[in-house]
This record gives C-alpha cells, sequence and structure tokens, in this order.
C-alpha cells in the first residue's frame, strides 16, 4: 500500500474517532451530563486565543460538528447539535458559513435512507430533522443580520443537479419552497423560486418529444387526440431511456411546485408570489423553445385566482406581443403562449377571451393596414408577427369558437371582428397558417356562418409555431393540472350562466381587477389599444 493511501485512512480513521467523541459529547449533554459539552463549546469559543499546538484539535473538533449527519441521530442528539450550531454560527462570524452550510447540507438524507422516505419511520425522521434544520435557520438569520445574503449561495451552490436521483432533486427543492414560505422568504424568496424553475426548464430540455409520443409527429393538431393517447401508456411515460429518467424528475417537481403555489393561495400569499412567478416565466421560460411542460406551474398559479393572476398573464402575454421595443422571438412566443392559454383553460371566462381576441384581431388589423395593398408576395419571415397573430387568432376560435355563439352577446363580439379584413387581405394568411388549424376554423366558422372563404388554404410555406399549453403527460403531476384543462374532445361544451348581465359585468370586474394587477406587475408596459 502507498504511503499515501496510507495517510487517507489514517485521517479517516482519526475523523471518524473524532466524530465519535463529538456525539459522545453530545448523547452525555443530552442525558445530562454538561461537563464535556461545556469543554468543547469553551474550546471552540476561543478559537481565537488558541496555541498553535492547540490548532489541529480543534480544527478536527469543527470539522466533525460540521460534518455530521442529523439523520443518523435521534431526537436528543439532533436537538443538542442543532443547539451548539447555533451556538458557533451566533457567537463568531467566521463560523456562520459553515454552519448554515452544515444545515443545508441536511436538507437532504443519505441516498440509503430515501427509500424510507414514503413510510411512516421515514416521514417521521424527515419532520424531526427538517424542522430543526429550519427553526435552526431562522433563528440565525434573526440574530445574525448578514446571515440571509450568506444563505443564499450556498442554498444554490448545494442545490442538487439534474444528474441526481429523483428523490434527492424533489426533497432539497421541497426543503427550498419551504424556506420561500416562511421568513427568510423575505430575504431569498425569489431566488428560491427562479432557482426551481431553471431546474424545471433545465429537466424539460433533456426530455425529447420522441420519447413521449414516437410516431406522432406527422399527425395534425385536431387528429392527433393526445388526452386519449395518454392511455396507451401504463404509467404515462414509459421509461425507456436516460431522457425519460429525467422526465419521472421533472414530473416528481412539478408535483413539489404546484404544491407550493396551492399552500401559498390557501394562506393568502399567491398574489404576492405571483409577482415573482411572471418574472420567473418571463425570464426563464418564455423564450425556450418548444418547453414542454415546465410552463404549467404558471398555468396553474392563474386556475386559483382566474380573477387576477389569470387576467393579468393574458394582459401581460398581449401587451409584449405589442411591443414593439421587444424582439420578434419574445413575440412570437408569449402570442404562442396566449393563444394556448386562451384555448386551453377552462377557469377563464368567455368574455375574456373574447376581449383579448379583439385587441389580436386589432393589432392584426393596423398591420394590414401598414403593407402596402397591391404587394401580393407570401413572405413568412418578412410577416412572422402577422401570420402568428393571426394563426393565434384562428387557435383560439377553434377551441373557444361554439362556446361563444352559445352566449348572446359573445355572439355579437364574436361576428363583430373583422375576419373578412384580416383573412382576405392579400397577404393571405390562411395559405401560410397550419392547414390543419385553417380547415378547422374554416368548418365551424361556415357553419356559424361566421366566415366563409373560397380561396385554397395552408400553402407550402407554413408557419413554425407551436402550442404550448398543449396536453400535459406527466402522470404524478397531472392531477393539479387536468381539472383546468380544456381538451379537444370537450370543445363546445358550453358553461352554465346565470344571465347575460351578470356575465358582462362578471368580465368587467375581472378586466378591472387584472389591469390592477398587471399595472403592479409591469409599471413600465403600456396596454395598447384596448
Amino acid at each position: 500500500m502507498e504511503e499515501e493511501d496510507i495517510d487517507t485512512e489514517e485521517t479517516e480513521h482519526n475523523d471518524s474517532k473524532v466524530t465519535a467523541h463529538i456525539r459522545g459529547v453530545l448523547s452525555r449533554f443530552a442525558q445530562g451530563d454538561a461537563t464535556d459539552y461545556n469543554e468543547l463549546v469553551g474550546k471552540l469559543n476561543q478559537s481565537g486565543y488558541l496555541s498553535t499546538d492547540d490548532m489541529p484539535s480543534l480544527l478536527t473538533s469543527l470539522k466533525a460538528v460540521f460534518g455530521m449527519d442529523m439523520w443518523k441521530y435521534g431526537p436528543d442528539v439532533m436537538e443538542v447539535l442543532v443547539y451548539l450550531i447555533i451556538r458557533l454560527a451566533t457567537s463568531s462570524g467566521e463560523f456562520v458559513n459553515s454552519s448554515l452550510d452544515m444545515l443545508v447540507n441536511n436538507f437532504m438524507p443519505h441516498e440509503s435512507f430515501m427509500e424510507e422516505l414514503n413510510e411512516p419511520r421515514g416521514v417521521e425522521k424527515k419532520e424531526q430533522v427538517l424542522d430543526r434544520v429550519h427553526s435552526a435557520l431562522i433563528k440565525i438569520t434573526n440574530l445574525v443580520p448578514l446571515a440571509p445574503m450568506r444563505l443564499c449561495p450556498i442554498l444554490l451552490r448545494r442545490m442538487p443537479d439534474i444528474f441526481v436521483t429523483e428523490p434527492v432533486v424533489a426533497v432539497y427543492v421541497e426543503n427550498m419552497l419551504r424556506l420561500e414560505s416562511g421568513p427568510i422568504g423575505e430575504f431569498c424568496g425569489s431566488t428560491m423560486i427562479l432557482a426551481v424553475v431553471d431546474r424545471l426548464v433545465e429537466l424539460d430540455l433533456e426530455v425529447g418529444w420522441d420519447d413521449i409520443l414516437p410516431n406522432e409527429s406527422n399527425k395534425g393538431i385536431f387528429d392527433t387526440e393526445l388526452e386519449e393517447m395518454y392511455d396507451d401508456f401504463d404509467d404515462g411515460f414509459v421509461l425507456v431511456n436516460q431522457a425519460n429518467i429525467f422526465a419521472e424528475k421533472l414530473d416528481s417537481l412539478m408535483v413539489v411546485t404546484c404544491r407550493h403555489i396551492r399552500s401559498c393561495a390557501e394562506n393568502g400569499r399567491l398574489s404576492k408570489v405571483f409577482n415573482t412567478l411572471f418574472h420567473c416565466f418571463h425570464s426563464s421560460v418564455l423564450n425556450t423553445q418548444r418547453s414542454k411542460f415546465a410552463q404549467f406551474f404558471i398555468f396553474y398559479a392563474c386556475s386559483l385566482d382566474p380573477e387576477e393572476c389569470g387576467v393579468s398573464f393574458a394582459f401581460m402575454l398581449a401587451d409584449i406581443f405589442n411591443c414593439n421595443t421587444e424582439i420578434s422571438l419574445t413575440r412570437m412566443s408569449s402570442v404562442a403562449y396566449l393563444a394556448s392559454y386562451l384555448a386551453r383553460a377552462n377557469f377563464l371566462e368567455g368574455h375574456m377571451i373574447a376581449w383579448t381576441l379583439r385587441r389580436l384581431a386589432d393589432w392584426c388589423v393596423d398591420y394590414c393596414r401598414l403593407v402596402d395593398a397591391e404587394e401580393k408576395t407570401l413572405d413568412p419571415e418578412a410577416h412572422k408577427l402577422f401570420y402568428s397573430g393571426c394563426q393565434a387568432i384562428l387557435y383560439v376560435l377553434c377551441f373557444r369558437m361554439r362556446e361563444m355563439l352559445d352566449d348572446p352577446y359573445l355572439e355579437s363580439v364574436i361576428f363583430g371582428f373583422p375576419l373578412q379584413l384580416i383573412f382576405c387581405h392579400p397577404l393571405d394568411p390562411l395559405k401560410v397558417c397550419l392547414p390543419s388549424i385553417v380547415e378547422e376554423f374554416l368548418q365551424q366558422a361556415k357553419a356559424a356562418s361566421l366566415f366563409t372563404s373560397s380561396e385554397a388554404f395552408g400553402g407550402a410555406a407554413k408557419l413554425d409555431m407551436y402550442f404550448p399549453f398543449d396536453p400535459f403527460l406527466l402522470k404524478k403531476s397531472d392531477r393539479f393540472i387536468n381539472p383546468i384543462f380544456l381538451y379537444w374532445s370537450n370543445v363546445g361544451q358550453s358553461k352554465s350562466r346565470e344571465g347575460d348581465q351578470s356575465a358582462k359585468f362578471c368580465m368587467f370586474e375581472m378586466v378591472s381587477k387584472g389591469l390592477s394587477r398587471f399595472a403592479s406587475l409591469c409599471p413600465g408596459i403600456s396596454f395598447g389599444s384596448t
């Protein structure tokens, strides 16, 4: 055996002996014998005055204390250990980071313990450890003013990456969000939520559509009943490769995230948290191409407060699309999200949907007036914003037209849309938008005598655009999304209304609240045409 290996073994053996000694000291203190404990604390508190000969012993003791795993001990030892950590953090500034790091490291048990987390014994142990960890973090941040600033970098550094096993990632994220909802959230809550959303997006990008719905890429939007195809899989996703392992992790994190958002709503915090969720969506999700499921955290949040959060989200997307200072990619993403949101969110009132569609239609009309009436060349790239807006209108009407036509007031609104002016313009949007969407729209519009066209549609230059709130296919977290999601098979089933006047009043009240909420979120953005 080489000398280096011998030295390593001796160091580990010595560390083990010191750790055992520290554990013994804590155990005796828990049983009422404070002699050794007081001696240990005295030595640690006098670190600045120890001789050079005593420093190695001190450093070894500190290393043992800060490296202790609370999950291995009973409640009595845990209690004393936490008390010691708090004393160290508050007695000397040099121990603050190490104390915080030790507590954060105890967010997660050793992987060998993970299988027990769902069993009664594991649940009890988890509560014993994490209650003490979070209590200690709160006490330290209350006593050390700079502790929250030091805690955030530690939390981000310790956060498991996407390659760590699913239970470990889920437990850590659960603890991050627990911090967000507690007193420490005032200092680092937005950082925690942003880190969680970034991790959702990272996992989402590792999942390919080929891993979810193989051999379905050539089917049209309305030919592919994704919600019915869900039954073809025994367990939602079939874990056949590494990508679907990422999907399983994403599924678990979506459960944790949705639970946290629901808890915020139950505790009257959603209005405050939604500000952060909105900014996380804008910065991390909006321009992420072909995101599949991560974006549903904002969809779910909107459903818990449709009159304010739900309306303001639609306003935000519409205004980004209308904002000339935004880059084209962002504007196209926003209108794709808006169309998908209006089409799929079954918690939105028809009046809100019609009002937002009218904004899109007005923008398209203004665009048509700016374009030379003699221009005949179809150029999806040159006019991609216009075609994106047109396709958004078509898509929403495919899902919502029947519902709106069942309401006398909405029927009058929808017949007032300038559809003829937009879709019969020389730019010929019906020849550029996806054929399956155009065909479905024309069938419904013709049956309702809303719009007819004898022109050919769906040319070779198809608009490359997807709708990000398509059916949600993650098994465990589906229970949060399924009840609030409009599937194609349910299109045309009208909501019950008490009366036209009450519905209109509800719409105006929602718009008023939504404008107020949106103004607080985006004070620098104008609302454009209404």
